[in-house]
């Protein structure tokens, strides 16, 4: 049985700060594909791309559209697959969304948002989650600061720092209005958090971080050094960030929705194997175990 080291380890006694021992950007220099070599090299040293339309405005409408009629079904509303907000009842996300809608399933094969994940990380992809994400107005709570690896690491055992998300806004992103903040350069540093993870976690987890949540002055240490990045931008606009940023997002209490459908993609050289720091496997809608790559 082959031993794979754990190069991040967390969730222990004490929290730890381990420098990145993975590349960011896995492909050659000058490898194809859809992302400019300056825009690459923006990304690999501030651990994200932001692009201010990746879909047309009557691309938009399909896809919100299909978003909401996601959230009216009262099968989807259900169906375990669906985190309600805690206070207000409403959907906040409904995840493996690329399997229960044949809308977001062309969206993952879509070449300019698959294109750049493989370029990214130097191989062909998979999908390890996907969610479509619903922030109404007037109340929808936000994410707290979190590293999407230290998770991924520790509860759905991903190896290696191979993985890379999108977030593709689907209604306008204020500075008001709940928006992802980024502090740039985080990527470059595994904050691994302190305490045990308890069982089912992801049950509260999805609703609200606790295990996996850095400390406060970790959090202000590297807020910082690294300062923080608020994305704002049109329906269509979409953010490319590495999988060790350091982000979150606040609540939403404007009267303007914040809606946006979240795409991880992982390498097919980096499948999952048994949880770094978990008793258990996250279920597979969180954390997929096909490796099928996109084709």
């Amino acid at each position: 049985m082959t031993t794979i080291t754990d190069l991040y380890p967390s969730r222990g006694p004490a929290e730890v700060s381990v420098p990145r021992k993975d590349p960011v950007v896995w492909s050659a220099p000058g490898a194809a594909g859809p992302i400019a070599t300056g825009d690459l090299e923006a990304f690999e040293r501030d651990g994200f791309l932001a692009i201010d339309q990746l879909l047309a405005d009557d691309e938009v409408a399909v896809y919100r559209r299909e978003l909401e009629r996601l959230v009216d079904d009262p099968a989807i509303r259900e169906d375990e697959r669906s985190v309600v907000e805690p206070k207000s009842k409403e959907i906040r996300s409904v995840f493996e969304v690329h399997r229960i809608s044949q809308v977001f399933a062309n969206l993952v094969h879509d070449e300019r948002v698959v294109g750049r994940a493989r370029q990214i990380l130097g191989s062909d992809v998979y999908v390890h989650q996907s969610r479509i994400n619903v922030k109404p107005g007037f109340g929808a709570s936000g994410f707290y600061w979190h590293s999407d690896f230290e998770t991924w690491h520790a509860e759905d055992g991903l190896p290696n720092m191979r993985t890379v998300s999108v977030s593709i806004a689907l209604t306008e992103n204020h500075d008001t209005n709940g928006g992802l903040m980024i502090m740039p350069g985080s990527h470059r540093t595994f904050l691994g958090c302190a305490g045990a993870t308890p069982e089912d976690n992801y049950k509260k987890s999805l609703q609200m971080q606790d295990a996996g949540t850095p400390s406060d002055e970790a959090l202000t240490e590297m807020a910082s050094q690294y300062g923080i990045k608020l994305f704002t931008g049109r329906a269509g606009s979409a953010t490319w960030f590495d999988c060790n940023c350091m982000h979150g997002s606040g609540d939403n209490i404007t009267p303007f929705p914040r809606s946006n459908v979240f795409i991880v993609f992982n390498s097919v050289e980096n499948a999952a194997v048994e949880p770094f720091a978990a008793p258990v496997r996250r279920p597979e809608f969180i954390g997929a175990r096909d490796f099928t790559p996109i084709r």
